[in-house]
């Protein structure tokens, strides 16, 4: 028999104390006995920040004494359906999910909803929140802002020209690239905007074509660090080592960077805050604690003047 949301909470009182992890395709048998408390995790990607956002899922799964299930949908919204599909034939208890593309919510939303098992959001939240468990925001638009911010104070006023090295457009990109266009002065000409699909040679070729188009380019913003590494080396490469990049993250080799000059600015987006807040979180609200249903996760601007207020990025 499924289970029902409010008789998913009386779980909570036996669940297990280790987690399991296994492939969202895996076919192993031990998927828990009955009044385990699971957990699926679609995860949307191979960034380190989806690398990082799941194992904090993984490591706070365990200190919640919830089993958890993982697959990876490669920035494929076909698989993620299939992901959650998955998820679904296990019976999890919830489903924490990453997504690929916001357009592909509805679908999965509905999936789940069919099957009685709730979805809790990371990154995103939907315009109608009724229909998902709860969510651990990130104000994308806002990242894309305070790195604008940074531009627009370093700018002083002085026309310059800014490239965007997006990331797979229709997710998170889009959000972070509009929120940084949205917030820049009209003193500052965004002159080239390519997805470089978070892949770092994609990115690679992309700051190579757009420094060949565009050899006065003052600043460029790039949708992660994993990128920004990247397209700093192509401008290096070019002889252009004072284009100012603003980028996303807060990882240990991002902050480095910003250290060593490499990147002027980053945006803490802690992926350890994200899984932890989504795992107590769901938890709680399944066991009907009084847990926020969105969860707003803090940003930090980062630059050499205030390194030491960036939040831990990735469990140990």
């Amino acid at each position: 028999m499924r289970l029902t949301v409010s008789s998913r909470s009386a779980l909570l009182a036996t669940a297990v104390t280790t987690t399991l992890v296994l492939s969202g395709c895996g076919n192993d048998s031990d998927s828990g006995s009955s009044g385990d408390l699971t957990l699926g995790f679609v995860n949307g990607g191979d960034t380190s920040f989806h690398t990082c956002l799941q194992k904090a899922v993984e490591e706070t799964a365990k200190t919640e004494g919830a089993k958890v299930y993982t697959a990876n949908s490669h920035q494929n919204a076909g698989t993620e359906l299939s992901n959650i599909e998955d998820m679904i034939s296990r019976d999890v208890s919830a489903l924490i999910v990453q997504t690929v593309n916001v357009d592909s919510l509805k679908g999965d939303i509905a999936k789940a909803k069919a099957s009685d098992i709730p979805i809790y959001l990371t990154s995103v939240a939907t315009s109608d929140v009724n229909d998902i468990l709860g969510a651990a925001v990130v104000d994308l638009g806002k990242v894309g802002a305070l790195d604008a911010g940074w531009v627009a104070d370093d700018a002083g006023g002085k026309d310059v020209k800014v490239g965007i090295v997006a990331g797979a457009p229709g997710a998170a990109s889009d959000l972070l690239v509009n929120g940084f266009k949205g917030a820049l002065p009209a003193t500052a000409k965004v002159v080239a905007n390519q997805p470089g699909m978070f892949n770092p040679a994609k990115a690679q070729d992309v700051a190579e074509n757009m420094i060949e188009a565009q050899p006065d380019l003052d600043y460029a913003f790039v949708a992660n660090e994993d990128m920004a590494f990247s397209v700093r080396k192509a401008f290096d490469a070019a002889g252009r080592k004072d284009v100012r990049i603003v980028t996303v993250n807060g990882t240990e080799e991002g902050l480095a960077a910003v250290k060593a000059g490499e990147f002027s600015a980053t945006v803490a987006n802690s992926a350890k805050t994200i899984g932890d807040t989504a795992v107590k979180n769901a938890v709680g609200l399944l066991g009907d604690k009084k847990v926020d249903k969105i969860a707003n996760i803090p940003l930090v601007l980062v630059t050499k003047d205030n390194l030491s207020e960036a939040p831990q990025y990735c469990p140990k």
